[in-house]
C-alpha cells in the first residue's frame, strides 16, 4: 500500500486505485495512467487536463474544437462528456491554428530544465497545460500573452465515465 504515485507506477505489476474504501480501477501501471476509468483516478495518477466534449458514436468533439476518434467506456450514452488529455500529449507552437489545431493564448510559461510547461487558455475559455520537452532543435515556444496553436496527439483523448 502506498500513496506515492511514482512508487506505485515504477514498482508495481498491477495497481488498485481506491477512494473512500472503494476500488475504482485495477490495472497495470500503463493502463491506469493512459486509460483511467474516471476523473479521480486520472487526477490521482499524474497531471491532468479535463475538457468538455460531446460524444457521438466513436467520436468526441471538444468544446474548444477538434474531433477525435475514441473508445468510450462501455455503456456510456452519447451526449456531454468530460475527456482527459495529459499535458505531455499536447504540443504547442506560436501563431494561429490550422486544421486539427486548437486556438489558445499563452497565460504562463515555466521552464524546468528538461521540459517547459505552458499554461494556456483555449478559445473555449478552458484552461490547458502542455508539457513540451526541451532539447536541441525543439525551436522557440510562444511567450506569455501570445496566440498559440495546440495539437493533441492521436489517441491521447480519453473519455471519462464521470
Amino acid at each position: 500500500v502506498t500513496h506515492d504515485q511514482e512508487e506505485a507506477l515504477t514498482m508495481s505489476d498491477r495497481i488498485a486505485v481506491m477512494s473512500r474504501g472503494k476500488i475504482l480501477q485495477i490495472g497495470s501501471p500503463r493502463e491506469i495512467y493512459q486509460r483511467p476509468a474516471e476523473r479521480f483516478v486520472a487526477n490521482f495518477i499524474g497531471e491532468s487536463n479535463f475538457l468538455d466534449a460531446t460524444l457521438r458514436g466513436g467520436t468526441v468533439t471538444l468544446k474548444a474544437g477538434g474531433a477525435f476518434a475514441v473508445t468510450a467506456p462501455e455503456g456510456l450514452p452519447d451526449g456531454p462528456v468530460s475527456v482527459l488529455v495529459r499535458p505531455e500529449h499536447a504540443s504547442v507552437r506560436g501563431g494561429a491554428p490550422v486544421d486539427g489545431e486548437l486556438a489558445a493564448t499563452v497565460r504562463n510559461v515555466v521552464y524546468s530544465g528538461d521540459a517547459t510547461v505552458l499554461h494556456l487558455m483555449l478559445g473555449s475559455g478552458e484552461a490547458l497545460k502542455a508539457k513540451m520537452p526541451n532539447g536541441p532543435g525543439t525551436g522557440a515556444l510562444p511567450t506569455e500573452g501570445e496566440p498559440a496553436a495546440v495539437t493533441i496527439a492521436p489517441g491521447a483523448v480519453t473519455v471519462l465515465k464521470d
